[in-house]
């Protein structure tokens, strides 16, 4: 087994074209991380590490490795520099998105706990995540939500309908 090498990764995915522009790499996963996840992302101008986004259960942390990209949080938008270290909480103070408005090409190495379930949400679009596992899981874009409650009880009547009394055994 060869470890992995930010240096010299040997990238997982590749979307350079718009509007993604970005490479990627789980490093943690690949070094045998069970707990912690990095992912290593190489974002060129026009792109993004990922839309503007929350997590429920975990907390992240950028580290800025090469190039200037912007960071978007609740706050407003800023440049970050080289070297630059950034932690996302857990809910809303968290949010974030990270892209590069260019020149040059950015490198990032995101870090974060690896809690699952977990819940990631994209902020412009409403789209929520429902994660059981590392790239894993439902997408439920907004508006495809309904009552609990209501599900619930559907979900109850349902099974009722398959319940045989002939085929239970009486139980005292």
């Amino acid at each position: 087994m060869t470890d992995p090498n930010i240096f010299d990764p040997e990238w997982e995915v590749d979307y350079r074209d718009q509007p993604v522009r970005m490479r990627g790499v789980r490093v943690g996963a690949a070094a045998g991380a069970q707990q912690l996840g990095a992912s290593l992302y190489e974002v060129e101008p026009g792109g993004a590490v990922a839309p503007y986004h929350l997590h429920h259960a975990n907390e992240e942390l950028a580290v800025v490795l090469s190039g200037e990209p912007l960071l978007r949080t609740p706050e407003g938008s800023r440049r970050l520099s080289p070297g630059a270290v950034v932690a996302f909480v857990p809910g809303a103070d968290g949010a974030h998105r990270l892209s590069n408005p260019g020149p040059d090409t950015v490198r990032v190495l995101l870090i974060s706990t690896m809690n699952f379930p977990e819940i990631a949400e994209h902020v412009t679009t409403g789209t929520m995540m429902a994660m059981t596992g590392p790239a894993e899981g439902k997408v439920f874009p907004a508006g495809a939500d309904r009552d609990f409650l209501e599900l619930y009880q559907q979900a109850i009547e349902r099974d009722a309908e398959g319940d045989d009394p002939a085929a239970a055994p009486a139980q005292d």
